[in-house]
């Protein structure tokens, strides 16, 4: 091991490095005892209960009561329970979870749902099994091999339920007036997931219909099962196809791809055929991350948030077959190159405001 020789100033940074990384484990920790919670179901017999014991905790999650105990005074100390008199013998103790947490933690549909954050700890280690070969190989790694689809759909869900049809189907002005005046409008969605945009769109408007493809049998297969139970199956159909399959004909009034241009070893090729499907008349729209225009350290929260899932997933997949490798933090001028390659003339970033997602309207 090589010593490393270290100044006063160098001392100093030492210390304060030590102990970012040192939170950072510490974040995890509270990350993975969330998670815990959710898993069991904790939160929910907590939320609304007014104080509890741990007997009562346990009685009511059916969980052992030593366990329950353990783990509701580390939420106290994390600071996601109140504890009305730490002073109190441990089975005498009751814990609260405010109304503002419960939120946070049980809301699938709120923005503020953190459920998803917790449910990445654990996928963390298959992701770390994934990239340490990737990393030595550099030959990309297919987006099901990481069993991604359920903690991706978890992510976008809030913002498909709160601003899909209130804001960015509205800056369609074209599309949207045809889907308030009830016409019949055939949507085609390229990497469509678990479905959730598209059938969030079917529940929304009865007159639209809507093609979803996507290449995971694993996201399908959900997104069939909740067409079903949400009532729009047939109008929201969803085929374990390749986008860039010359059979899928048009024309489409919207071709849009949300959250994984990045991801793909073909971005160019993809935007290809999602100008083909919208045909002359058609829209074409892209939603991805908001990245910033430049690399810049430091960077913000988001950024640094986009780099993380791009080390650990989003490059991997985009270099497979000899791909691009774009990775999740994907730039607007990026974006333009590829759609001026893929044959677009402008590309337009509308006017909505969220804190994750550009809207690019290609024309």
């Amino acid at each position: 091991m090589t010593a490393i020789g270290l100044t006063g100033e160098d001392e100093a940074k030492v210390e304060e490095f030590a102990g970012s990384l040192f939170m950072a484990c510490l974040a995890a920790m509270e990350l993975a005892n969330v998670e815990l919670g959710v898993r069991l179901g904790l939160y929910e017999t907590l939320a609304g209960a007014g104080p509890l014991t741990a007997v009562d905790l346990a009685t009511g999650a059916g969980i052992a009561e030593r366990y329950a105990q353990e783990w509701l005074e580390q939420q106290a100390v994390a600071g996601v329970l109140e504890v009305d008199d730490p002073a109190k013998p441990a089975r005498e103790r009751r814990f609260n979870l405010p109304n503002a947490h419960a939120h946070v933690l049980i809301e699938d549909d709120s923005e503020a749902c953190m459920k998803p954050c917790a449910s990445v700890i654990p996928w963390i280690s298959k992701a770390l099994d994934i990239m340490v070969e990737e990393f030595r190989n550099g030959t990309g790694a297919s987006f099901g091999l990481f069993d991604l689809h359920d903690i991706q759909a978890a992510f976008t869900r809030p913002a498909f339920v709160n601003h899909l049809t209130q804001t960015w189907l509205p800056a369609l002005v074209d599309v949207q007036a045809k889907l308030t005046a009830g016409e019949r409008v055939r949507i085609a969605e390229v990497g469509c997931g678990e479905g959730l945009a598209a059938i969030t769109i079917a529940a929304a408007y009865p007159n639209a219909e809507i093609d979803g493809f996507d290449l995971d049998q694993a996201s399908i297969a959900v997104a069939r099962t909740q067409a079903a139970d949400a009532g729009v199956a047939e109008r929201a159909r969803f085929e374990v196809r390749d986008a860039a399959d010359p059979a899928i004909v048009g024309e489409y009034d919207l071709v849009m791809a949300i959250e994984m241009l990045h991801d793909m070893p073909d971005p160019v090729g993809i935007l290809q055929t999602m100008k083909r499907l919208a045909g002359d008349h058609g829209a074409v729209l892209v939603v991805d991350e908001r990245a910033e225009e430049t690399f810049t350290v430091p960077a913000t929260e988001m950024e640094r948030f986009f780099y993380t899932f791009s080390t650990l997933h989003c490059l991997a997949v985009s270099m497979q077959h000899d791909g691009v490798g774009t990775g999740t933090v994907i730039r607007p001028a990026t974006v333009r190159r590829y759609a001026a390659d893929a044959g677009f003339s402008a590309v337009d970033v509308l006017d909505v405001e969220h804190a994750q997602f550009l809207l690019y309207r290609l024309r």
